[in-house]
């Protein structure tokens, strides 16, 4: 993932692109547990050609918007919420645009979702297919207006790595314009060429080896290149967060804060450690709580120590990672970074 396109100043995780959600609130990752009660889904055998192709056209009229940075045409055929609270949906449209110019977009997936009733769901489950069956996929919406919706997922093509982009639709009126009704962000399908079958064979190598922090960060890393969407779940992506989760560190702020001891007697507490992408690979990140910064020559030491007992700690860093930073956080959630090339941790 090229982090100069999707990563603010400061060293994330996350996508800088926003997500408009007015109509139908955050989206959430589903889970495959039996609900009491499912809304009507339909994937793209299932309904009538019709319905597909206007859904699918007018998703590929979006993504050509956003391509050529036609926020006024987009806005236009967006439902009423979002077209008055387009903010969300501007910003995205502006770094994307670089991006996706000149790319080619093609239709993975298309899905009708129909949640009947009158009032707000609070949380619409959607099931389409067959259960257990490797093309089954369900969706969860929480505080879902009734309506029809319609879920585009298209493979992109670009210049560099290939990409997911998804758009929610909504039919305000019945057999009327497929309009926007919500924009998840561009999700990569490849990072420097290699896609999740790639890493996650890199994984389960890392943990027959017993790199298990390794083998972590590159089940996370598979699932991500998987999932074109976060409230997306399928059969084999339940199968692998079941691999995932066995191979969980003990010794990883997953679960919340944990203690670590240095070389200088002084054990830290961590908060999160995960990997960014780099000019020239991969750095790790390690933030830990401190109680004062504003002492920057005694936090660089700090910082110093952190990065020197993690790699020392768990050699199998070097196999993986160019760097790593260490970044300390004040009780006010300010820090103070710094980075040390892996060649110079000695």
């Amino acid at each position: 993932m090229n982090m100069k396109h999707f990563a603010s100043p400061e060293i994330t995780m996350k996508p800088k692109f926003c997500f408009l959600s007015a109509i139908i609130g955050a989206l959430i990752l589903a889970c495959l547990a039996a609900p009491a009660r499912a809304e009507l889904c339909s994937n793209a055998l299932d309904m009538d050609a019709a319905t597909r192709g206007a859904m699918e056209r007018a998703a590929l009229t979006y993504f050509d918007d956003i391509a050529h940075g036609n926020s006024a045409a987009l806005q236009q055929n967006s439902i009423s919420a979002v077209a008055s609270n387009f903010s969300g949906v501007q910003t995205l449209i502006s770094q994307a645009a670089p991006l996706f110019s000149g790319a080619q977009a093609n239709i993975r997936a298309t899905y009708l979702l129909d949640a009947g009733g009158t009032t707000t769901l609070d949380r619409a489950e959607f099931l389409c297919g067959i259960w257990g069956t490797p093309q089954f996929v369900s969706f969860v919406i929480p505080n879902l207006p009734p309506g029809k919706y319609g879920l585009v997922i298209e493979d992109v093509k670009t210049a560099k790595d290939p990409y997911y982009m998804s758009f929610v639709l909504q039919q305000e009126t019945p057999g009327g314009t497929w309009k926007l009704a919500g924009l998840p962000p561009p999700k990569p399908a490849q990072i420097n060429g290699k896609d999740a079958p790639w890493y996650l064979v890199k994984a389960r190598d890392f943990k027959s080896k017993g790199e298990i922090h390794n083998a972590w960060f590159y089940y996370q890393k598979a699932r991500d290149l998987v999932t074109p969407v976060s409230f997306i779940n399928t059969t084999p992506l339940v199968k692998l967060d079941k691999e995932l989760q066995a191979s969980m560190p003990g010794d990883l702020p997953i679960n919340g804060p944990v203690d670590f001891a240095a070389a200088d007697g002084k054990s830290y507490k961590l908060t999160q450690v995960f990997p960014v992408q780099a000019d020239n690979g991969e750095d790790l990140v390690v933030k830990y709580s401190l109680p004062d910064i504003s002492d920057t020559a005694k936090t660089f030491a700090d910082n110093m120590a952190v990065i020197k007992a993690m790699v020392t700690k768990y050699p199998e860093y070097r196999e993986t990672f160019t760097g790593v930073v260490a970044r300390a956080v004040d009780p006010n959630g300010k820090d103070y970074g710094t980075l040390l090339a892996m060649k110079d941790i000695k």
